[in-house]
């Protein structure tokens, strides 16, 4: 084979595993579903209620799961088959749509301007995605090996983007013609998604051994805390996308400010995984060769800078365009973070670490959607978006001084 087509065979490994091409598939159905649901949610909500607080408690009810079953979570996904609870979970996720479309259908929300039953079930939405991300994040590793890790987790991180672009899109378009078609189309795809996922072979894993203490399960927080390479690339995450965080106020945007009705919301939700799903492409045939710390922090930088200009904006072509560039910058922290966590931790721990790090993602988005919808109701929807913008560049510059070994971390194929 000449070397020309070298880059394209190894574009592709991790599919050479028939187990991770399942794996993926669930975890793109299940993606592409929830973003259908919380563009659905989302648009209903405020809809309903034309309060931009609303959209924070939206993010709210599903972070708050996580967080409180934090030391649960891991610690099922050490103990059983990560493939059993992976796919549990999806058929939870399925009930949960079921019930929004039953809500939907049932007309009380729009008639007497109710919303509370639609926190109740996102609450049991979140609490299923609570139990599915440290599950489905730790099983990669045990679907592919070491090798090739990282072209993995670039494809993972496709699988999500993807759906990110076609399930906005999709959520205001279906929800423009009729909300009971957003939510029964997430019920079908979350449901083929549990088929998926509960038909991976069962795979090899280091379940964590002996009796449940309080130790054991405090075991990933204790590997973090020491990991200052592992806690400085989840913690990096969490303050920068929780102040950076817009997607909450897009709804507002679409209506109120850029004028562009359901599927322009869709649009600007699509916007941010068109620009991550062009940088996941090139990095899973060009992995960070060298700096992957410094770069990270570099473009985090860029991702608040960005923000600042998103929040300004008042034409939809710049809006679009700044929200893409967000995307692509902030896909390269998440690459590099992603890749850290899974080749840095011992198997039979990574169940109770990726716990600890889903909670961190949540925190940084749906906790992060709350208080840009706090800061909306306070100080206005333009400024809360800047100052969140601005707050992010500087984290990036604090974090970068607090860890050194972070920012001096070379490459991503080993201990670095």
């Amino acid at each position: 084979m000449s070397a020309s087509h070298a880059p394209d065979q190894s574009r592709f490994l991790a599919f050479s595993h028939p187990a991770f091409r399942r794996y993926w598939g669930a975890r793109f159905g299940s993606t592409f579903a929830v973003q259908i649901v919380s563009v659905s949610v989302g648009w209903q909500v405020y809809d309903i209620t034309r309060d931009p607080l609303d959209l924070g408690f939206v993010g709210l009810a599903q972070f708050l799961p996580a967080f409180l079953l934090v030391l649960v979570t891991g610690t099922v996904a050490d103990r059983f088959g990560r493939r059993t609870v992976m796919g549990t979970a999806l058929i939870a996720e399925g009930a949960m749509a079921a019930l929004l479309l039953a809500f939907t259908l049932s007309g009380a929300g729009a008639a007497s301007g109710t919303v509370w039953p639609i926190f109740v079930l996102l609450i049991g939405f979140g609490t299923a995605r609570a139990f599915f991300n440290p599950a489905s994040s730790a099983l990669v590793t045990n679907l592919v090996p070491p090798e090739h890790l990282a072209n993995a987790i670039a494809w993972n991180s496709s699988a999500w983007q993807v759906a990110s672009i076609v399930g906005p899109v999709a959520g205001g378009l279906l929800y423009g013609v009729s909300p009971y078609a957003s939510y029964a189309v997430a019920l079908v795809m979350l449901a083929a998604a549990a088929v998926s996922a509960l038909s991976i072979p069962r795979p090899e894993q280091h379940t964590a051994a002996g009796q449940v203490t309080f130790a054991s399960v405090v075991d990933g927080f204790r590997y973090i805390w020491r990991e200052k390479v592992v806690l400085g690339a989840i913690s990096l995450d969490l303050f920068a996308v929780l102040l950076g965080g817009a997607v909450a106020l897009l709804p507002v945007y679409a209506r109120d400010i850029l004028e562009l009705g359901p599927w322009g919301l869709g649009l600007l939700r699509a916007a941010p995984g068109i620009g991550a799903i062009m940088v996941a492409m090139w990095l899973a045939s060009h992995p960070l060769r060298d700096h992957a710390g410094l770069l990270m922090f570099v473009f985090v930088g860029l991702f608040g800078a960005f923000t600042v200009l998103f929040g300004v904006s008042t034409m939809p072509w710049l809006s679009i365009a700044a929200l893409l560039l967000m995307g692509a910058f902030d896909m390269v922290s998440v690459y590099v973070r992603e890749t850290l966590i899974q080749l840095w931790t011992p198997d039979a721990l990574r169940g109770r670490v990726n716990a600890v790090n889903m909670v961190f993602v949540g925190a940084s988005n749906e906790l992060g959607e709350f208080r840009a919808g706090v800061m909306a109701a306070a100080i206005g929807t333009v400024s809360a978006v800047v100052v969140g913008g601005m707050g992010t560049m500087a984290v990036a510059a604090l974090w970068a001084k607090m860890f050194p070994d972070l920012r001096k971390a070379r490459h991503l194929d080993g201990r670095v």
